[in-house]
């Protein structure tokens, strides 16, 4: 596995603008639009403000290879608690579902107790998008015991069943300690059948390829965690990689872009493009800033220009209604089956 350093160096289109322009050139591959145009989808526009994504900074204790984020221990992007504030009033005035805390490893941003606290009693359903090996880190042990005391969900990503496949995504060690804070959380109660508290995984391609039948690759999963490992779990993820950072740069160095976009065209899906997160979803940066989806954040795509740029103008009404940016990354999220945060848009 390459260290940190090496990765760094790697990530050669850390610039989102860049990352676009190279996604966007030339004319001999589709665009996204035009082909929502082709099956009556255009525009694409919010429907719903059901889930608000709140990504509390980049500063992660991995780094893995296939991050979108680009995060990792050298990172320093971190949400102020100002602006950690500004979205629990956005949860006060609007009746959002569900509060999605992701990172980075969300739970080493300082005030991420503090937003746990302070969202329950203010929505129904929070997610935690856990690397499972902060649970393990010193002075994060006490994590799980406290996530199982506010009810939080857990989505944990756990790209394989197989040690070595883990670790040549995640980094050496990844896949042991995975499965240590994985037999934590089942000692709690997460993923026990009758359980209230949730543990779901997500799972990822190891390379330039579309995630395999979500419903298939779940029922293996739950097969061979059990009798490998005496592990369970309630739902399975199956997410597409976006062509974004370190992902991006991967294709680049080695030939495979156009070939992975024009995967990615080849299998677009009506059904799947209907249901995508963004219609439902409010995407906020460590800065306060709103995007579609954490994909567009990534790229520094912000909301069309109507709408309130920052989550200290939240307004329900031009935020429900607005027009999803999109571009060519969006056929990621098409594909198949389709690939959203909660795993497979359509059967």
């Amino acid at each position: 596995m390459p260290s940190l350093t090496l990765l760094r160096q790697a990530h050669t289109l850390a610039d989102p603008r860049e990352q676009v322009r190279v996604l966007e050139r030339g004319n001999s591959l589709a665009r996204f639009d035009s082909t929502l145009r082709q099956h009556g989808l255009a525009p694409l526009a919010a429907t719903s403000l059901d889930v608000l994504q709140v990504n509390v900074g980049r500063l992660c204790n991995q780094t893995c290879r296939h991050c979108h984020v680009d995060a990792g221990p050298d990172r320093r992007e971190i949400m102020s608690r100002e602006v950690l504030r500004a979205c629990l009033d956005a949860l006060q005035q609007h009746p959002f579902s569900t509060l999605d805390i992701t990172g980075g490893a969300p739970e080493m941003n300082p005030h991420f107790r503090e937003l746990v606290e302070q969202a329950r009693p203010r929505v129904g359903r929070i997610i935690d998008r856990c690397n499972l090996t902060i649970l393990l880190a010193p002075g994060f042990d006490d994590l799980p015991e406290f996530l199982a005391e506010h009810g939080v969900e857990i989505v944990a990503s756990l790209p394989c069943y197989l040690e070595q496949n883990v670790d040549a995504q995640r980094g050496d060690g990844v896949f042991a300690k995975s499965l240590e804070a994985l037999r934590k959380l089942n000692s709690l109660g997460y993923g026990q059948p009758g359980s209230s508290l949730v543990l779901n995984l997500v799972y990822n391609p190891l390379g330039p390829s579309l995630p395999p039948d979500q419903v298939a690759l779940s029922a293996a999963y739950h097969r061979e965690l059990a009798a490998r490992y005496g592990i369970v779990f309630n739902e399975l993820f199956a997410l597409a990689n976006l062509p974004i950072s370190r992902f991006l740069d991967d294709l680049l160095q080695s030939g495979r872009l156009d070939e992975y976009q024009q995967k990615l065209i080849a299998a677009f899906n009506p059904a799947a493009a209907a249901g995508v997160m963004c219609r439902s979803t409010l995407s906020v940066d460590w800065q306060g800033r709103l995007f579609d989806c954490d994909f567009n954040q990534m790229l520094d795509l912000e909301l069309e220009a109507a709408a309130p740029r920052t989550i200290f103008e939240f307004a329900a009404a031009p935020l429900t209604n607005r027009r999803i940016v999109t571009g060519r990354h969006c056929f990621g999220c098409t594909a198949g089956a389709g690939s959203s945060c909660q795993g497979a848009i359509a059967p």
